[in-house]
């Protein structure tokens, strides 16, 4: 792909702040966050303006260092957090194949022991392990409306507030975590819906394909719904983790700032080449940006000049619509829409995968995707963290909650990384949308921010091990309180156990969104 190096843009509408962590010895942190050391402070810090790092940055300097702590720990870890994730996952499934640890031992006495292969549709995640049902529950009467539509018909069967269309919603986000051969097998054989296709895309930036995501839509012909799923955070994944702590943005004239590890898991961008941003978040031709694509492009006119001189009509390199997730989406939802034309759609996803799917129909907007965004039935998220400043959700709510809301954040009790990254009076990431909060009775309530919206306070410690202590209770007794479909497995309850310490990343858990939406009452 051609670009120009990010020195090469000039004007007051580029402006980006990036925090690396591998850079500066630890006496610069503490220089620049105890005193403001501005010299120490360039050399962790890279922004369109070095009054930046001496400003706005500098009035964050305490944040700035806890992110950078967290993701040097993160790092430090990565390598052992990945092995450990491989042995999770292959023990898991080692043990669900051979039907239970005595059964095991039972196979492996007889020499028929089952061992479990990747890729395959038996093949369950770490995430599947801790919630294991399937099943769509209070949506099965959504998904017979809908197979029952007649074409042509409007969506009246799918309000985004009811309980239905939520259930939906969260079990695709949980879907997502899965390889595609489960995906495919849950979306076919227990939803009875129409499985479209699973995509693997590329991180420019981590220079690995990531982030992924799921299509799928009611029925295969006159669809009226078409559903997109993000993958949300890996447990196991130390650059998830890492993006979920990054403190690094990029502003977009008259709309604001957003996370910069967000739009690149996106794949619109690369912090390396900072005008790679400019590039893809822009209504501009590709002219204004890439001088040598421009110069390319001109100087090619036959009818498929722009695509053998690796532009598309639009400035896209094709291989970027094959390997970004937003493109590949985005390319996909037109192809359905001329197959299906009364349809419409919802984007989701859980942690990292929520933070994705607010932002793609932001970087719609951004392209002027006018038609796509009269299709766009609504975006839920659940257990996403923040993803730009308070212009930024000016903006969003301008527009995707009139003339009825669209977008719906779902936020369990005390779930860390619906607090990340961090934010106060003055800090720049702040949530948006409408805020459907259930604490641990599983009680609804409807607001703007969910309570303690930070997390790490001292009023709040010992609250949080409380609520922690009787979720743990709960899920011990819920099989029998609510019927065996609630029942937790033993991974379930090892998890909380272990979340005693630090009772926000149990409470994350997809078991308890899919808790919160089934028996959630106002």
């Amino acid at each position: 792909m051609v670009m120009a190096s990010s020195t090469g843009i000039q004007g007051d509408d580029f402006s980006y702040l990036i925090v690396r962590p591998d850079k500066g010895e630890i006496w610069d942190v503490l220089k620049y966050s105890l005193r403001g050391d501005i010299e120490c402070g360039s050399k962790f810090l890279e922004s369109s303006d070095q009054g930046v790092v001496g400003g706005e940055a500098a009035d964050h300097r305490w944040i700035i260092l806890m992110s950078i702590v967290a993701r040097r720990i993160i790092h430090f870890l990565g390598k052992p957090m990945e092995l450990t994730g491989y042995g999770v996952d292959f023990f898991l499934n080692l043990l669900s194949q051979n039907g239970s640890l005595f059964g095991l031992f039972y196979n492996l006495l007889r020499g028929d022991i089952v061992i479990p292969k990747r890729g395959t549709e038996t093949f369950i995640s770490t995430i599947g392990h801790l919630d294991e049902r399937m099943d769509l529950y209070q949506a099965k009467n959504l998904v017979g409306d809908l197979h029952n539509s007649t074409p042509g018909e409007e969506i009246k069967n799918v309000e985004l507030d009811d309980r239905a269309t939520m259930d939906l919603c969260m079990m695709a986000s949980k879907l997502a975590y899965e390889n595609a051969e489960v995906v495919r097998n849950v979306v076919v054989h227990h939803w009875k819906m129409h499985f479209v296709d699973f995509y693997d895309c590329w991180d420019d930036y981590q220079k690995k394909k990531s982030t992924q995501v799921f299509l799928l839509c009611d029925k295969p012909k006159d669809a009226t719904l078409i559903l997109i799923s993000f993958r949300g955070t890996e447990p196991f994944d130390a650059d998830d983790w890492s993006t979920d702590f990054d403190y690094s943005w990029y502003e977009i004239p008259n709309l604001g700032k957003l996370h910069m590890g967000f739009l690149e898991a996106l794949g619109v961008g690369n912090r390396e080449d900072t005008a790679s941003f400019h590039y893809h978040l822009q209504k501009r031709s590709t002219k204004h940006c890439y001088p040598e694509a421009a110069e390319v492009e001109s100087s090619n006119e036959g009818p498929h000049s722009e695509r053998s001189a690796g532009i598309d009509k639009k400035g896209i390199p094709p291989e970027m619509v094959e390997m970004s997730a937003y493109y590949v989406v985005r390319e996909k939802l037109k192809t359905l829409f001329e197959e299906h034309k009364n349809a419409k759609y919802i984007v989701t996803g859980h942690s990292l995968g929520g933070a994705l799917a607010i932002l793609f129909p932001i970087v719609l907007m951004l392209h002027d995707e006018t038609n796509l965004l009269q299709k766009l039935l609504g975006v839920y998220t659940f257990g996403q963290p923040r993803v730009g400043n308070k212009q930024l959700g000016r903006f969003m709510e301008a527009h995707l909650n009139h003339p009825v809301p669209k977008y719906f954040r779902v936020v369990y009790c005390n779930d860390l990384v619906p607090r990340l990254p961090y934010d106060d009076k003055t800090f720049l990431y702040k949530h948006f949308g409408v805020c459907l909060y259930y604490n641990s009775c599983f009680i609804e309530q409807k607001m703007d921010e969910e309570p303690n919206k930070n997390y790490f306070g001292i009023t709040h410690m010992i609250p949080e091990h409380l609520i922690a202590i009787w979720e743990l209770i709960r899920s011990l007794t819920m099989g029998y309180t609510h019927g065996p479909e609630y029942k937790e497995g033993w991974f379930s309850i090892f998890l909380r156990v272990l979340g005693l310490s630090m009772p926000g990343i149990a409470a994350h858990c997809s078991v308890n969104y899919v808790n919160s939406v089934r028996l959630g009452k106002s």
